[in-house]
């Protein structure tokens, strides 16, 4: 009979945490967003609903334990859902009542719903916030199409802390090399051969081919770009080694896509991406 009182007591405190967290006249006016977001996490029903599962059946103990301990780890898990979903909902109570339809409509919940998929499929705190930067930021529909909205998500599902840190690195000195880059995250420049290093290199190559991040382009006034045209007859001198995956002659700066990206998801307020004249 103890592993049943435990068992109640959880779900009690899970039923609590809902209650003092959530605005309660907040959550009420976005609702259907809400409803959305948690309909996209499998879990969050069957945890509300068990109430009284394996309750009084004294041959069920071992099951009990196990159910006991799936509380636990879901009581966690759902006290920072709320505290996401609560974000959410009074960042959009900075939106325009004009903007109110859009909150509400099918594509804006279809987004709700790809997005805290994504949420739940989060390993780190970071990551979460990113996703709710997100999908805060897309209820405006002057600020970003839904296509946008929609690649920005697979890219947060695509990419990993670590390359958020060189992305971040780049935003923060645009015209940085790979060395700088590097520097930006350790202080020690590892071997050409090692692990690290061929790390590296497909971090910058997976931002570069996922159209994130480029080496840096001159552009004309009507942003076309220049083509780098020879310094000089003379040629180089040839080395007998590859270059370095740290090299610190050539600079980077994130694509127009790519400070989109850290706009809407890494700043939680969303300017008007005007392009580079």
């Amino acid at each position: 009979m103890s592993d049943s009182r435990e068992i109640i007591r959880s779900e009690e405190f899970i039923a609590y945490d809902l209650a003092i967290i959530k605005n309660r006249s907040r959550w009420k006016r976005y609702c259907k967003v809400i409803a959305n977001a948690m309909s996209a996490i499998p879990w969050v029903g069957p945890l509300l609903s068990a109430r009284k599962e394996f309750v009084g059946d004294p041959e069920q103990s071992e099951i009990s334990e196990l159910h006991q301990e799936w509380l636990k780890v879901h009581k966690a898990k759902i006290f920072d859902l709320m505290v996401s979903l609560d974000e959410v909902a009074a960042r959009l109570e900075s939106i325009p009542d004009k903007l109110e339809d859009r909150i509400n409509s099918d594509s804006y919940l279809g987004l709700v719903r790809r997005a805290f998929k994504s949420w739940d499929q989060s390993e780190t705190r970071e990551k979460q916030e990113y996703i709710v930067n997100l999908i805060s930021n897309a209820a405006s529909t002057n600020v970003c199409p839904d296509d946008l909205i929609r690649l920005f998500n697979d890219w947060l599902d695509a990419y990993h802390e670590i390359h958020f840190k060189v992305i971040r690195a780049i935003y923060q000195k645009e015209g940085i090399t790979r060395l700088g880059i590097w520097n930006s995250v350790s202080d020690q420049i590892p071997r050409e051969d090692s692990a690290e290093a061929d790390l590296f290199k497909l971090l910058i190559r997976d931002l570069s081919t996922g159209g994130v991040i480029r080496q840096y382009r001159q552009t004309t006034y009507d942003g076309r770009f220049v083509k780098n045209s020879p310094k000089g007859k003379a040629k180089a001198p040839s080395s007998s080694t590859m270059e370095s995956a740290f090299e610190d002659t050539k600079p980077y700066q994130l694509t127009s896509l790519g400070e989109q990206f850290v706009h809407y998801t890494m700043n939680q307020v969303v300017t008007r991406i005007e392009n580079k004249q």
